[in-house]
């Protein structure tokens, strides 16, 4: 499998994070995959945002399913930019993309915009809600997904396993050798994050991953060379 580098909410150590600029940004770079993240607004709207809340990353303040996507729309989250739609992400760049479930409520709009436009094989949906995978995996056919853990031990492959993901995304503060050989055995593809140090991007080629999740485009480039 080729080494593939996922662009961490577009590329956030540069542009507003899950901004169309960020996505757009991220596209230009040559990043392999976009990620974002997805909530549900008040209304109902697939709207893309890390945060449960808006007060971080906007000029806002209150949680988003407390808000309708007009009101989300009068934010700015960032150099003017506004909280996006999901399917906006969709028109505005051409990049396979990975899709985080944060909301597990989002799962099952999710899985409507993917049926409709037949985007099984351009999105890969992610989360780190066990139940949110399994749900997507009822709804989309041929869906690929992928486990995310922050804080975890060999267990995570056997959750990994049971809910039906093909691929494992890691916090690589945490990530060990047992870990990365227990998904091997299991057939899982293993990417660490959020890879942007040199230090940390010499571990993932040491532990032999399939990628990497990073805040910065330097890391395509330089990932390169890095052995």
């Amino acid at each position: 499998m080729n080494f593939l580098t996922i662009g961490h909410r577009g590329v956030m150590g540069v542009e507003p994070e899950n901004t169309l600029r960020s996505f757009v940004a991220a596209q230009e770079a040559g990043l392999d995959v976009i990620e974002l993240d997805l909530h549900l607004s008040k209304d109902g709207a697939l709207v893309v945002m890390h945060d449960a809340r808006v007060d971080r990353t906007t000029d806002g303040t209150g949680a988003i399913a407390d808000k309708t996507l007009d009101e989300l729309r009068t934010l700015d989250a960032g150099r003017g930019e506004r909280v996006p739609l999901f399917t906006e992400v969709l028109d505005a760049v051409r990049s396979p993309l990975q899709a985080e479930i944060k909301d597990v409520r989002a799962a099952r709009a999710l899985a409507d915009v993917m049926n409709d436009r037949g985007l099984a094989d351009r999105v890969e949906v992610a989360s780190f809600h066990d139940e949110a995978i399994a749900e997507i995996r009822g709804l989309v056919p041929g869906v690929r997904t992928a486990l995310v853990a922050g804080r975890y031990g060999t267990d995570v492959v056997d959750r990994a396993v049971a809910v039906g993901a093909s691929r494992l995304c890691l916090n690589i503060r945490r990530i060990t050798l047992e870990v990365v050989e227990h998904a091997r055995k299991a057939d899982l593809s293993v990417f660490g994050w959020v890879v942007n140090t040199q230090d940390h991007l010499r571990l993932v080629r040491a532990l032999g991953l399939d990628g990497a999740t990073t805040d910065y485009p330097e890391i395509k480039r330089t990932g390169r060379f890095t052995a």
